[in-house]
């Protein structure tokens, strides 16, 4: 078995972007969390298709043949990635966010007054603000859990205790994308499915770091983004057969009823599935070469990939969470203790004490190390915190990161 750390020369080589330079110097992609860089597979899938095979889906002559082809082994590869046998609950659309107002518009339907949907403080927007708009529709009431504000974890007991038999629908992060922690989710959908309500998931996050794994987490429904793991702008999502059957989502007449086109309103972005294809496959080979073996099944490749991809993230998050400690000007946002770094991400937001968010981002960028500033869209996180308007700044790590890189961006904030 190999290690990622004694690969990633050789894997990095694979990401064009990664080669850019800035006042004479490789640039420093720390800027993941929005959107990670794609390998040149990826890049070659989109222009592959365009070229060869680029048609509308269902016809009878030979590229829309082999267009399909491509669509169905796209949502195969997807279900390996989520963790279901069953592909045709798999479907793909704009990207999360449009995906979950399409969902939430139909799940409102099944809802009225006297209902209620319980969200989290701990959420990007996407996994908030759609699920409030479809219960005002439905004139059912939103129930927020609120976080720990000393180490950004979601309020367990907080969550709980707004759970009861009203509850129809939780929606809740599989990981924060502001500050890295980690939600337990498999406990939070039992528990939703205790009182009858069923849960959704946002992977958006947790899909470039982790294994996702619909059956073992127990949720209804589930969605991440392809752009998040070195992939082109897709949006995923995964339902149980049987909601996804039953409800009725907004289409045209035309459009089939059967899985899993029902939810695929519109012709799709298949140039872009064809690059999500490559993207997992992308993940899948690195699994076979970590493991020293090209047979491995997709599924089982994808379970060492993450395993290797998780063993050396921590590492330089360790490195990174040290470097950031011994910088007293500097407040990390999140869990802290190295006994816990189970349960977060490579996913730092720090805030300064001389300087602003911007102003941080601002002059990082200017050598050439990408970081974001701001909410990330994390809106209730920096309210509850009082850092509006200028957010955090948000460092975020992903395999194609070095320990040279975490070195540099250290270096460069102790001389700020």
């Amino acid at each position: 078995m190999l290690s990622i750390h004694q690969c990633v020369g050789m894997l990095r080589q694979q990401f064009p972007a990664l080669a850019r330079q800035h006042r004479r110097q490789r640039v420093v992609y720390l800027d993941g969390p929005a959107g990670t860089q794609v390998p040149q597979r990826v890049i070659d899938a989109i222009s592959d298709y365009l070229s060869h095979r680029n048609a509308n889906h269902g016809g009878l002559f030979p590229t829309s043949v082999e267009s399909d082809a491509m669509l169905d082994e796209a949502h195969r590869a997807a279900a390996d990635l989520l963790g279901t046998a069953d592909a045709d609950c798999v479907y793909f659309g704009p990207n999360m966010t449009t995906l979950t107002f399409a969902l939430s518009r139909a799940l409102s339907k099944t809802w009225q007054p006297g209902d209620e949907v319980v969200v989290t403080r701990l959420d990007h927007d996407a996994n908030v603000t759609p699920w409030v708009l479809a219960a005002q529709d439905a004139g059912a009431t939103v129930r927020y859990v609120d976080f720990h504000h000393e180490d950004c974890t979601l309020d367990m007991a907080d969550f709980r205790a707004k759970l009861s038999d009203k509850t129809r629908l939780v929606a809740v992060g599989c990981a924060s994308n502001s500050t890295g922690s980690v939600n337990p989710v498999k406990e939070i959908c039992a528990a939703a499915r205790e009182v009858g309500a069923l849960s959704f998931l946002d992977a958006v996050h947790f899909a470039p770091h982790a294994l996702i794994d619909v059956a073992e987490f127990g949720c209804d429904f589930l969605a991440c983004s392809a752009y998040k793991f070195f992939g082109p702008h897709i949006g995923i999502a995964w339902g149980r057969r049987e909601l996804l059957e039953n409800l009725t989502p907004y289409k045209l007449r035309p459009a089939t009823n059967e899985l899993p086109g029902k939810w695929m309103t519109g012709t799709q972005n298949h140039e872009c599935i064809a690059g999500v294809l490559a993207a997992i496959e992308y993940l899948a080979d690195l699994g076979r070469d970590v493991a020293a073996n090209q047979s491995l099944a997709r599924r089982a490749a994808l379970q060492v990939s993450y395993q290797a991809v998780g063993e050396y993230e921590r590492a330089l998050m360790t490195r990174m969470l040290s470097g950031l400690q011994a910088n007293h000007e500097v407040k990390i946002w999140g869990i802290t203790d190295s006994a816990r770094y189970g349960d977060r991400l490579p996913t730092i937001s720090i805030t300064h004490q001389r300087l602003s968010a911007p102003e941080i981002a601002r002059r990082l960028g200017e050598v050439g190390i990408f970081v974001w500033h701001g909410n990330y869209y994390a809106l209730q996180i920096t309210e509850t915190l009082g850092l509006e308007p200028d957010g955090m700044v948000r460092i975020g790590l992903v395999h194609y990161n070095t320990e040279e890189e975490v070195d540099r961006l250290l270096q460069v904030l102790n001389s700020l």
